[in-house]
């Protein structure tokens, strides 16, 4: 426990440039019972067999599984061998190595540490900032876009990175592969991917005190992204409420949905409603520019609640009772606060670079060198 809380003391006397590996949890939304390790490139140490060690080549595999609080480890053909933790250490400087958990099998590069810990057996993965970057940019913005856009993800990637490099510090990694942190499905050998993270290597977004941003972002903000105020009770300078005309004719620019009228109102009344029953005109809701909060009549209800009880694509939505049906006319997807990725999609092609997006999107920013930045006052702050 304190060398934990004096390791993560020392990462915030360091200056923020210093950090070139990061430590990934794999899998973090599942619960591993068994993973299979398969170098796919270079040679590997495995290190933690009782203290022995030896050296894995392409194609060979080791099964590492749960036993009781410990792992049971299984090379070649050998016997399974207990112990608490088994590393796997990439030799070369060229390595990779696939890792397969409940049918899902992702390749990697660096390093791979296996102990148990927060109730299951965790995977963490110690690799190259930059190849993670390019996989970020893979899983969040998908593939065959134009390098511009994916400029503009790497920059926002790699801010997040070193704003919460010490998120999870004290469960002994960085961040994890899911949404709670970034998505990360492994190393992607995309071109255009690796050659838009090299190419704004170090670069990173910076608010106006030198301060690195929380670089929100969402699939579609319907014309109008939102202020931070709206979703996360905080008032950020650079995350407000921006008018975009590029997003508009894309795929999540627009849904529908409806419930029936019962239903509705008897959420409603859950949530403290009082209205008139019988004058169901009262619940219609027109949201022409973003608002916070739902109204009908004296009865207010922050949209961000109803989005997430009702599992809606979006809080930019107004609805309309039509007949014993209440019917929801919403546009863009996810929680529009920062940059729009479809928006950002269209400027690319359009022609606009990456740092006239991210100026686009965020108010007041500017791109510079990692080694530039203010080191954060909490790096264990939640966006």
């Amino acid at each position: 426990m304190y060398r934990l809380i004096i390791t993560g003391f020392l990462f915030l006397l360091l200056p923020l440039s210093s950090f070139g590996q990061v430590r990934i949890r794999l899998f973090s939304a599942h619960d591993p019972g068994t993973a299979v390790f398969s170098v796919t490139g270079g040679i590997y140490e495995v290190n933690g067999f009782n203290g022995n060690t030896f050296e894995i080549s392409p194609g060979e595999i080791i099964l590492i599984s749960k036993f009781n609080d410990r792992l049971a480890v299984k090379a070649r053909n050998e016997k399974a061998v207990i112990c608490d933790s088994v590393f796997f250490l990439q030799k070369t400087g060229n390595d990779s190595f696939t890792l397969r958990v409940n049918g899902i099998r992702q390749l990697y590069s660096g390093d791979l540490q296996c102990f148990r810990g927060l109730g299951t057996m965790l995977l963490i993965n110690v690799c190259e900032i930059d190849p993670y970057i390019s996989g970020v940019v893979r899983a969040e913005g998908g593939s065959g876009k134009n390098i511009e856009y994916f400029k503009t993800q790497a920059v926002i990637a790699r801010t997040y990175i070193y704003k919460y490099y010490d998120k999870h510090i004290t469960d002994r990694f960085n961040l994890c592969d899911n949404t709670h942190c970034q998505a990360f499905n492994g190393v992607t050998n995309d071109t255009i991917i690796v050659r838009a993270a090299l190419e704004t290597k170090g670069q990173v977004i910076l608010g106006p005190d030198s301060a690195l941003i929380i670089s929100a972002f969402h699939s579609n903000c319907g014309g109008e992204t939102s202020p931070s105020e709206n979703v996360w009770l905080t008032n950020q300078t650079y995350l407000k409420k921006v008018t975009d005309p590029f997003c508009t004719a894309s795929r999540n620019a627009k849904w529908q949905t409806a419930i029936s009228l019962e239903e509705w109102t008897d959420y409603l009344k859950s949530a403290g409603y009082s209205g008139d029953e019988g004058n169901s005109s009262l619940l219609n809701f027109s949201q022409k520019t973003r608002l916070k909060d739902y109204k009908a009549g004296d009865f207010t209800m922050p949209l961000n609640q109803i989005r997430t009880d009702l599992k809606l694509r979006s809080t930019f939505f107004s609805l309309s009772v039509a007949a014993d049906s209440v019917v929801f006319n919403g546009r863009g997807y996810g929680h529009g606060v920062g940059l729009c990725q479809e928006g950002a999609m269209v400027m690319a092609m359009k022609g606009f670079d990456y740092k006239q997006i991210i100026g686009f999107y965020y108010t007041g920013v500017f791109i510079a060198d990692i080694k530039d930045a203010k080191a954060p006052e909490d790096p264990l702050a939640l966006p």
